[in-house]
């Protein structure tokens, strides 16, 4: 990459740093996670703490998208993290003082989500400045390798917890957050790069500002409907998403929930890998309506039988199409958006692909416990039709709505290729040149900001500190999440 705005080895350094502090994260998540699970036992309990940091984000993002820009991009990307840093560290405390309850992980869960949303809409912006078109599509490709890391660390937290417990993991999560700051203070970046471009709505209201990007979007219909397949492509994904650790811990313990979630991670990381060497199709819809499709089958094959080695071969099958999406479709969005409006653009379709997201969390756990569930327990009334093929008892309902999501799934990626406006939005005018920003003088360098690797799902969807992962499938995002 000997074009690159920057010298290679500082990108290298930044998302190494950020990679380790994704792993921090994740250790978090994995331990609050199942503590919530194993301390209520509910289902619609575990959902809320997804709901806590997706409604949030939802939210913020406008906003988000305004001040990205607006403002120097490393420096809200530098605030934001501390506040995550921030969130995490009370949650430490309680743990320490044994005063932790499932709330405060919704409330810290809220504030560390906004200010990921702030993080994440800053770095993507920035992102095409710092790479250039020609190396766009392999470095979102690479990004998502944080995305298989977030899935394979619960395997060490598993460990971990057993050793230090859970106020160590989270101790270990806030030194890599220093680790992740401290190296992006030192890291020099122009500030050509890091500053967004003037544009001529700086004097409007601020509401009028933040829909610059609905707007922009509105003005480009295949990208408006793109984003719509995601938000209903994040309904159906937010659903499987909560759902899949409960379905896994319905016949195997938590150290099998853990390497389920390698294997997971492995299958992710082998799809960032063939993204990053590879950067994608021309024609980038194929890479996205493919990927659906795809994922849409690995989902259904998840319900045939509460089996972890099922689990084992189709979540790695499901997760290696994620980074073909993820990377496709943000590599998509930042091509075809003025450089003035990316952050607002990128911050609409956050809210576009998401807002469906918190919905799914509320209505995930009612339905399992409140009707799914019931159906496929001996003697329910689908026992002797469905359960002679999917099987009965405990789990077998969400493996119910697992088929109904990746059978819808699959009809929304052929929905999607049908229509005339997504199937041709590559063919919509270049927006980004070709070459990235030269470099400024070394005097010109310099200044503190946080840049983060992808946390993915399309999306992405980021790291919110203590919000649990799903175990073989991230949660997604209307474009793909930044830490």
């Amino acid at each position: 990459m000997a074009d690159l705005a920057i010298p290679a080895r500082r990108l290298v350094a930044i998302w190494l740093a950020q990679l380790l502090s994704l792993i921090g994260s994740s250790l978090t998540a994995f331990v609050l996670g199942v503590w919530v699970y194993q301390e209520t036992g509910s289902v619609t309990q575990f959902a809320m703490i997804f709901l806590s940091a997706t409604l949030p984000a939802v939210l913020v993002a406008p906003f988000a998208g305004v001040l990205a820009d607006g403002r120097d991009r490393r420096k809200l990307m530098l605030v934001s993290d501390t506040v995550a840093a921030l969130g995490t560290a009370a949650l430490a405390l309680l743990v320490a003082s044994d005063n932790l309850a499932v709330w405060h992980i919704y409330v810290a869960g809220a504030v560390t989500a906004a200010a990921s949303t702030v993080q994440g809409v800053a770095y993507q912006s920035m992102t095409p400045s710092l790479v250039g078109k020609k190396h766009l599509g392999r470095f979102n490709g690479l990004m998502q390798v944080s995305r298989a890391v977030q899935i394979a660390a619960p395997l060490l937290a598993g460990v971990l917890v057993v050793t230090i417990g859970v106020a160590g993991v989270m101790a270990i999560d806030l030194v890599t957050f220093v680790i992740a700051a401290t190296t992006l203070m030192l890291v020099k970046i122009p500030s050509s790069i890091t500053r967004p471009p003037k544009s001529g709505d700086a004097a409007e209201p601020l509401l009028r500002r933040a829909a610059a990007g609905w707007r922009h979007l509105r003005d480009r219909p295949g990208l408006l409907q793109l984003m719509v397949v995601f938000a209903v492509y994040n309904f159906l994904f937010g659903i499987a998403g909560v759902l899949v650790q409960p379905l896994i811990l319905s016949f195997a313990d938590a150290d099998t929930l853990g390497v389920l979630m390698f294997a997971g991670g492995a299958g992710l990381f082998a799809g960032s890998l063939v993204m990053g060497a590879w950067g994608g199709p021309k024609r980038r819809i194929n890479a996205v309506c493919g990927g659906l499709a795809g994922g849409g089958v690995a989902l259904v094959l998840h319900s045939l039988s509460p089996s972890a080695w099922l689990i084992g071969i189709v979540a790695p099958l499901f997760l290696f199409m994620l980074p073909i999406i993820n990377s496709s479709t943000m590599t998509l969005i930042q091509t075809k958006t003025e450089p003035s409006v990316l952050g607002r653009v990128l911050a609409t379709a956050r809210v576009l692909g998401d807002a469906s997201v918190p919905l799914a969390y509320v209505i995930a756990g009612p339905l399992v416990d409140g009707f799914f569930e019931p159906l496929l327990q001996p003697g329910g009334a689908l026992a002797d039709s469905v359960g002679s093929v999917i099987g009965t008892g405990p789990g077998r309902g969400i493996a119910l709505l697992f088929v109904i999501t990746g059978s819808v799934m699959v009809v929304l990626a052929a929905v999607a290729w049908a229509t005339p406006g997504v199937r041709r939005v590559d063919d919509l005018p270049d927006a980004l040149p070709d070459d990235p920003a030269p470099a400024e003088p070394a005097a010109a360098e310099g200044g503190a900001g946080t840049v983060a690797p992808a946390a993915a799902g399309p999306v992405p969807d980021t790291e919110p500190a203590p919000v649990p992962k799903p175990a073989g499938e991230p949660e997604p995002d209307a474009a793909p999440a930044t830490r």
